[in-house]
C-alpha cells in the first residue's frame, strides 16, 4: 500500500531513492521550519520596536548588509567542504537566535518597551539576521542537493524534499499562532534549537550516503575572488534567465506584502495579536504549498513539463495583481500573498532548482548564492522602494499594480527561454560552466 501511494504521488521512486530524498526532506524540514518561525516574527518585532513606516528601509538595509555577507560566504565556499559549511552556518544562526530571544525579553531593549524609535538598533540587526538566514541556508542546502543527484532522480525526488519543507513551514508558522501563550522571546529560542538540529541531520546523511560528498560534474577548481559568483552569474544568458525566474516574483510579492503588513499593523494593536495573524498567514501559505507538493507538484511536472509550470506561475500571479487593482482589502491582500508564496514554494521553487542540474560546481555553490541571496533581496528591495515611493495607498495600488504587470510580462518571456534551454541542455548532455 505504501509503495502504491509513493508511486502515485511521486512516480517510480525506488526504495533507496525514497530513503535518500526522505532524509534530505528531513533536513529541509528543520531549515524551512526555523525560517518560517522567525520570519513570521521579524516584522512584528520591528514594527513594535522601530515602527512600521521603516519596514521598507529595513528591507533595503538587509540588501546592503547581504552584499558583504555574500562576499564572505563566497570565500567560505573555497575554504570549507560544503557539509562543514552547513555545520558552521547552522551554529552561527543558532547562537544568533538565542541572543535575539534574550534581547526580545529584556525589559528596556525588547518588546516591553513600547516606545518605537528608529535608533533601537537591536531590531534592525535581528531583521537583517533573519533575512540572511532566508538567503543563505536554503541556497546552500539546494546547492548541496543539486551536486548529489542526477536529472532523472531530481524530477522524482525534489517534490519529496519540498513536501518535508512545507510540513516544517506549517509547524513553524503554527507555533507563532500561539504567541500569546508561548511568548515571542521563547519562540525565538525554539528557532535557535531547531536550526541547531540541521548539522546533526546532515552528519547522518553523509554517513549513510558518502557518495554525496563526491560532487558531480566536477571541473578544475582554483580558489577564486569574492565576486566570482557574481561574475559567473552574468557570464551566461541561461544563468541570467534563472536569475529572472528566481527573483522577479519577489518584486511583486514585496509590493503586496508591505501593503498587507501596513493594513495588519493597523488592525492588530498588540505584538502578540499581530504575531498570531502573521502565524496564521504562514500556516495558510504553507498548507497550500504542502497540499500541492504532496498531490500536485510531481503530477503537474511529470505530465506538463517544467516549462509549462514555470510559465503557469507568473500567469497566476498576474491574475492576482489584477484582482488587487480592482478590489483592495486586508483579506484580498492576504489571499493574494497566500497564492503567491504558496505556489512559489510548491511549484516554482522545485522547477527553478531543477534548472541548476546542467551546471558546474562553482555555479551551484557560488553563482547560486548570489542569485538566491543578493538577487532575491535586490528584488525585494526594489519592491520596497516602490512602496516607499508611493506613501498614499491609492497611488500605491495603481502604480504598484501597473509595475507588477510589467514585471509579469518579462517574467513569462524569461521562463519560456529558461525552460526550453534546459530541455536542450539535458537532452544533449551539456554542462554550463
Amino acid at each position: 500500500m505504501f509503495s502504491y501511494i509513493v508511486r502515485t504521488l511521486w512516480g517510480d521512486v525506488s526504495h533507496e531513492e525514497f530513503k535518500k530524498f526522505g532524509l534530505l526532506s528531513s533536513v529541509f524540514f528543520f531549515i524551512i521550519g526555523t525560517y518560517w518561525l522567525v520570519r513570521s516574527l521579524k516584522e512584528v518585532v520591528f514594527a513594535n520596536i522601530v515602527g512600521k513606516l521603516y519596514l521598507p528601509y529595513a528591507k533595503i538595509a538587509s540588501l546592503i548588509a547581504l552584499v558583504f555577507v555574500l562576499m564572505f560566504y563566497s570565500k567560505l565556499v573555497d575554504w570549507l567542504e560544503k557539509y562543514r559549511l552547513v555545520y558552521l552556518l547552522s551554529a552561527v544562526f543558532g547562537a544568533f537566535f538565542a541572543m535575539v530571544a534574550l534581547l526580545v525579553m529584556h525589559p528596556s531593549i525588547g518588546l516591553a518597551n513600547t516606545v518605537t524609535d528608529k535608533y533601537r538598533f537591536f531590531s534592525w540587526i535581528a531583521y537583517i539576521g533573519i533575512e540572511c538566514l532566508g538567503s543563505l541556508m536554503p541556497a546552500l542546502f539546494w546547492a548541496f542537493v543539486a551536486s548529489s543527484v542526477d536529472a532523472p532522480s531530481a524530477k522524482k525526488g525534489y517534490p519529496i524534499i519540498m513536501a518535508g519543507a512545507q510540513i516544517g513551514s506549517v509547524l513553524g508558522a503554527f507555533l507563532v499562532t500561539r504567541a500569546s501563550s508561548i511568548g515571542i522571546g521563547w519562540l525565538f529560542g525554539i528557532g535557535s534549537i531547531s536550526i541547531l538540529i540541521v548539522p546533526l541531520m546532515i552528519k547522518l546523511f553523509v554517513t549513510k550516503h558518502p557518495d554525496a560528498l563526491q560532487v558531480k560534474q566536477v571541473t578544475k577548481h582554483q580558489p577564486t575572488g569574492i565576486f566570482e559568483g557574481l561574475r559567473l552569474l552574468f557570464s551566461k544568458s541561461y544563468l541570467i534567465g534563472i536569475l529572472a525566474v528566481s527573483t522577479l516574483y519577489e518584486v511583486i510579492g514585496e509590493i503586496i506584502n508591505l501593503q498587507m503588513k501596513f493594513a495588519a499593523v493597523d488592525a492588530y494593536p498588540t505584538p502578540e495579536k499581530l504575531a498570531e495573524f502573521m502565524g496564521f498567514f504562514g500556516v495558510s501559505v504553507n498548507l497550500l504549498a504542502l497540499v500541492f507538493a504532496i498531490i500536485g507538484t510531481s503530477f503537474v511536472i511529470r505530465h506538463f513539463g517544467f516549462t509549462f509550470c514555470m510559465v503557469a506561475y507568473p500567469v497566476t500571479i498576474g491574475l492576482a495583481v489584477c484582482g488587487i487593482w480592482m478590489f483592495h482589502s486586508l483579506w484580498l491582500l492576504f489571499g493574494s500573498m497566500v497564492a503567491l508564496k504558496g505556489l512559489s514554494y510548491a511549484l516554482n521553487n522545485p522547477c527553478k532548482e531543477y534548472m541548476y542540474i546542467p551546471t558546474s560546481k562553482d555555479i551551484k555553490f557560488k553563482a547560486k548564492s548570489w542569485m538566491d541571496g543578493f538577487g532575491g533581496r535586490t528584488a525585494k528591495g526594489t519592491g520596497a522602494s516602490v512602496v516607499a515611493s508611493f506613501p498614499v495607498m491609492s497611488d500605491l495600488i495603481f502604480y504598484g499594480s501597473l509595475i507588477s504587470l510589467g514585471v509579469v510580462g518579462v517574467w513569462i518571456a524569461m521562463a519560456m527561454y529558461v525552460g526550453t534551454t534546459n530541455s536542450r541542455l539535458i537532452r544533449e548532455g551539456q554542462i554550463i560552466e
